[in-house]
Order: structure tokens, then C-alpha cells, then sequence
């Protein structure tokens, strides 16, 4: 494929200092690279990235920024020869966002949201799946399982879509926002149906992951580390399960909780979501 020009990581050597002694250490670091997208001809944006499976991001920003709805709108897309550009053909025109904003962590994703006003929308899903307290650590035990590319060279995030048990689709990236939108591209060119789907990531939900994964159809969410506050106030208003800090024994449920506790305390349990109050 011409998307593995560019290698995900490269070889380097560098000096370890441990217990009073120096080493050089032969390793594999990951691999950024900017790679423009081009939308009928035109560039729109340039997105800071680690090369592997352009086409699925692509076509996943694409569709988590609500610009496309299906694959079916796809006349053409190629990754060019150096790696550095995706070339995506639409079968209708289509206007560029007038601006695009560089969002929150490391290696800051791109989006045509403008403000909190514009996330301020219904969601509520109400027949999401449900699970134990052990499927979600086993979720996160699975997640660490799938991850090679972390493996081999660190510095890497990696999400996850799966069906509460099974892990469907999984992507690696420098950016956690990438990983989002290439799960959504996996989805779209693999004809996957991500309905009632549980997402776990490695990376931070800010208010732009949460997003993402709403438009993924997630009812529930699960991050190795936090959530932000504006995260959970739109994981409550949309009704989805937020959950943080998440290990192979424990972990923090910040929304909706009723759809992990124990059966017995499901049944009646009166569901409290803890408030993010204003500092």
C-alpha cells in the first residue's frame, strides 16, 4: 500500500544514564509526519499524524467532522507516493470549512467546531450496551493486548470499538484524536455498522474525543487516564457513560453510571451523576 512509504517508527540509538553508568541503547521511536488532505482537488488542512492507514483517516475526519455520511460518497481516494498527501474525490461539491481549530493534547487535532454552543445538542441513547465491572477492565486488558506499534516503539496512542466484548476495529497513532477518526475510516471502508459500540483509548477525553466517539454511535466511553470537565458535562446532557482511569482492577465512572454497576445494584440503583462544579 502506498501509505507504508513512510515507516510508522525509525531506528535511532540514544545514551541512558541508570545507577551511576551510561549505555547506548539501539531503539524504534514513532514517527510524525505532517500528511495534507486534499478534497476534490483542493488542500484543506495539513494533519500532524504517524503514517499508517491514511485512507481510514481520511475518510474518518471526514465523517466525525460531519462533512460526509457514508462511504457511498466516495468516488476516489489515494494516498500520493511520498505518503505525505490523501487525495479524496467526493461525487458531489463540497464547501471548506471557512476555519479550522486546533483542539486540546499532543499533536493537537484539527475541527470545524467553533464553540461549546455547537456540541450543545441531544443525544441521549437510551438502549446502549451494558456491562460488569469486569468486562470493563477487560476491555482495557484487551486494548494493551492490541497494541504492537506501542510495543515496538512507544510514545503511541491507541483506541479501540468494540461491541462490549470484542474488540472490532483498533487503530495506533501519535495523536489520540487520529486514532479516533481512523476508527471511524476503518468503519467506513470496512462496512462496519458501529451501533450500540463501546470505545476504550488510551488517551485523554477531552471534549473533542467525546465528539468523536458520539458520532461513532459510543453509549459508552473508556479512557486509561481523565476525562476533562467539559467532557463529562457532554457525556451527561448526551447520555453516555464516561468512564476514566481506567486498569486491569479499577476504575472511575464519571456519567450515567447505571450501565456498569452489578446487576443487583442496577436494579435499584436511582442513577446520581456527579456535578463538575465552576471554578
Amino acid at each position: 500500500m502506498a501509505d507504508k512509504i513512510i515507516p510508522p517508527s525509525k531506528h535511532i540509538q540514544y545514551i541512558q544514564y541508570e545507577s551511576g553508568r551510561f549505555e547506548t541503547i539501539e531503539s524504534e521511536i514513532i514517527v510524525e509526519t505532517p500528511v495534507s488532505l486534499t478534497i476534490n482537488g483542493e488542500v484543506w488542512l495539513t494533519l500532524m499524524c504517524t503514517p499508517v492507514n491514511l485512507e481510514a483517516l481520511a475518510l474518518g475526519f471526514l465523517y466525525n467532522e460531519r462533512l460526509i455520511e457514508s462511504k457511498d460518497e466516495i468516488a476516489a481516494i489515494r494516498v500520493c507516493p511520498a505518503g505525505d498527501n490523501v487525495d479524496v474525490w467526493l461525487n458531489h461539491p463540497i464547501d471548506k470549512p471557512e476555519q479550522w481549530r486546533r483542539t486540546s493534547g499532543c499533536t493537537g487535532g484539527m475541527t470545524s467546531v467553533e464553540s461549546k454552543t455547537q456540541l450543545d445538542e441531544a443525544y441521549i441513547k437510551t438502549n446502549g450496551t451494558v456491562l460488569t465491572p469486569d468486562q470493563v477492565c477487560g476491555l482495557i486488558a484487551k486494548l494493551f493486548e492490541a497494541q504492537s506499534l506501542y510495543r515496538l516503539s512507544g510514545g503511541v496512542h491507541t483506541s479501540a470499538l468494540t461491541d462490549g466484548g470484542q474488540v472490532l476495529v483498533f487503530a495506533e497513532d501519535i495523536g489520540r484524536h487520529n486514532t479516533l477518526d481512523k476508527l471511524a475510516g476503518h468503519c467506513l471502508l470496512g462496512g462496519i455498522d458501529p451501533e450500540r459500540c463501546v470505545i476504550v483509548t488510551t488517551g485523554r477525553i477531552s471534549s473533542e474525543m467525546l465528539q468523536k466517539s458520539k458520532r461513532l454511535g459510543a453509549s459508552i466511553v473508556i479512557s486509561r487516564t481523565s476525562p476533562s470537565s467539559l467532557s463529562i458535562e457532554l457525556a451527561e446532557k448526551w447520555g453516555m457513560t464516561l468512564i476514566g482511569y481506567t486498569r486491569r482492577n479499577r476504575f472511575n465512572i464519571y456519567t450515567h453510571p447505571v450501565r456498569i454497576l452489578n446487576p443487583e445494584e442496577r436494579e435499584d440503583h436511582v442513577e446520581q451523576t456527579p456535578q463538575v462544579q465552576a471554578h
